[in-house]
């Protein structure tokens, strides 16, 4: 953790633009789960207690083309308008537009801002625009140990698009820039790396959350206590290709479960009926297998498997499953989750180790019938005595807390893709922008 903190430098009086992922789950404009702006309170009223005026930003989801002064097409949809009869394509067009009003409506930060108006004492006001004329005055007005929050920065099609002139109109908020969302700092975005890689922002430091995240994930990535045993699930190899190589580097052992451990049942040779697998990959799971073997390392793979005839529709639909054999597993039937003597093998190895990390589901958590590998994965973690236990965010964060483990976890990260960049070992754009110590 070489990059300056909030703590290392003088904030009274400054305006503080805070980068911040307020990307919260919504049901009918209700936010129905607050850990990301509980994640970012610290932060906050560290700053607002400094007596810094604080601009706070985010995005919200992904917005269907939103700028901020109109309403786009995406590309795909102005394929589809030309590739229309002229006399369709006014319809089309308009049916599209309006699509981009609901969104508007979805996507707004408005929310946000009066939750947190109730958790700072009535001291956040919420611009209805980024860089415009309301934030404008908004942010002149705001006094020291007041917050602005502006309006979803995904808003402009500036932000993914890095563009150096929303950069520089951001920065007219900003003489201290700090970023806090973790789970964004994989991504190479205006407000999470450009306004600092482009010259704007001179002084970029981080905040508590991402301090934090890199502390207790870095840090038991270079220096585990062992033994050190990563978990990776979930559906897609692709995603983990670079994770698996170099978790096989740091770990004693790891163990592979989810959609993405019948490739590597198949590059043993055996069949795996209709389960997911990529045929294109077999190659690099022998590697891998071998890899282990030339390291001495364990290399954990499912020797049962929960199988079905279909994937569940709707996914938490009652559904009739059987236990068989990896090796076995018919050819008209799908692995959706490890079986019982699995769950018991990954338990005991899990239970033994002194570091743990997780990212991705033993199986198809989401369906009560094919939750117990998961369950039975969490609830180890949870028992793993005087061991530090960190999990990497994503469906494995949702899975934790849907289970009622969380609150036995070490560390919960609060972003899947960035924590499994760093898994991979990687470096993160919105982290590597920042000042060095």
């Amino acid at each position: 953790m070489n990059k300056l903190t909030i703590r290392d430098v003088d904030v009274k009086g400054k305006k503080c633009l805070v980068r911040c992922d307020f990307n919260v789950p919504m049901k009918d404009g209700v936010i129905t789960d607050e850990n990301r702006i509980n994640g970012a309170l610290p932060t906050i009223k560290y700053l607002m207690d400094q007596g810094a005026k604080v601009i706070l930003c985010s995005h919200m989801g992904q917005p269907h083309n939103i700028f901020t002064e109109g309403y786009g097409l995406t590309k795909k949809e102005k394929k589809k308008v030309k590739a229309m009869p002229e006399s369709e394509q006014a319809a089309a067009t308009a049916e599209f537009m309006e699509k981009s009003k609901k969104d508007i409506k979805k996507f707004t930060l408005k929310p946000v801002a009066d939750r947190l108006n109730e958790l700072l004492d009535n001291k956040v006001t919420f611009a209805t625009d980024i860089v415009g004329e309301d934030a404008k005055a908004k942010v002149a007005a705001c006094k020291e140990g007041e917050c602005v929050l502006l309006e979803n920065l995904r808003f402009d099609a500036g932000e993914e698009g890095r563009s150096e002139e929303f950069c520089k109109k951001l920065n007219e908020f900003c003489d201290v820039y700090v970023n806090d969302a973790f789970g964004t700092a994989h991504r190479s975005h205006a407000s999470t790396a450009a306004i600092v890689e482009f010259g704007f922002a001179k002084t970029a430091v981080c905040g508590f959350l991402i301090e934090k995240e890199l502390s207790v994930m870095a840090d038991a990535l270079e220096n585990p206590v062992r033994p050190f045993v990563a978990i990776l699930g979930g559906a897609k190899i692709a995603d983990k290709l670079n994770v698996i190589n170099n978790l096989l580097d740091k770990c004693d052992t790891l163990i592979i479960g989810g959609g993405m451990s019948y490739t590597f049942i198949k590059a043993q040779g055996y069949e795996v009926g209709t389960s997911l697998c990529d045929n294109e990959k077999i190659d690099y799971c022998k590697e891998m297998i071998e890899k282990a073997k030339a390291a001495n390392k364990k290399l954990l793979l499912p020797v049962d498997a929960v199988v079905v005839k279909d994937f569940p529709n709707p996914i938490d639909a009652e559904i009739e499953t059987e236990v068989v054999d990896v090796t076995k597993i018919p050819a008209d039937m799908m692995a959706c989750d490890i079986g019982p003597e699995t769950r018991k093998i990954y338990s005991e190895a899990i239970k033994s180790a002194k570091t743990v990390i997780w990212n991705g589901p033993m199986g198809v958590f989401e369906n009560p019938t094919l939750a117990e590998g998961t369950k039975d994965v969490a609830k180890a973690l949870a028992e793993a005595k005087g061991a530090t236990t960190i999990i990497g965010g994503g469906d494995s964060a949702a899975a934790v807390k849907q289970l009622g483990f969380a609150d036995k976890m070490t560390h919960i990260s609060t972003g899947g893709g960035a924590s499994l960049e760093l898994f991979e070992g990687k470096k993160l754009p919105g982290i590597e922008c920042l000042n060095n110590k």
